[in-house]
């Protein structure tokens, strides 16, 4: 197996590109590692200042007004993706979507508040209250084997 790696600045995202004469076992899985890594952080902004965010310090991803966000407990960021962007990006064991205009990590998550009918709240870290649409209980509770 030969690799080569070519640096271009015109690139705004990485490109991984497999030339070879046949599709083997070897290929494929290949293929499933790179499909399984998920990125590890996120670039967020502030005013002009752009910051990393590691997954692990993100409490939830929101949609409002037209701009994705990012919050931490530092503080909220807009980010350039698009919300199903940063969905399939983001590790699928520990972030869930909750709304069609919100993601969560379940790792930030105090509590499932059930008594409310028809809906779900959920408190997390920093003091966040949010509810769980109707339209995504179920995958919720599958999720989380309830």
């Amino acid at each position: 197996m030969d690799i080569e790696i070519k640096i271009d600045e015109n690139y705004k995202e990485m490109k991984i590109m497999i030339l070879t004469a046949q599709i083997t076992e070897e290929v494929n899985e290949i293929m499933r590692k790179i499909a399984d890594v998920p990125m590890r952080a996120v670039a967020g902004y502030i005013d002009d200042t752009l910051v990393l965010i590691e997954q692990e310090d993100i409490l939830r991803v929101f949609a409002s007004e037209q701009r994705v966000f990012v919050q931490t407990s530092e503080g909220e960021y807009t980010v350039k993706l698009r919300l199903y962007e940063l969905e399939e990006r983001l590790d699928k064991n520990v972030f869930v979507r909750i709304s069609k205009s919100e993601i969560i990590n379940l790792k930030k998550v105090k509590r499932f508040d059930l008594s409310f009918s028809g809906t779900i709240c959920v408190e997390m870290e920093g003091n966040i209250i949010t509810y769980v649409s109707r339209r995504y209980i179920s995958a919720l509770k599958k999720i989380l084997g309830i």
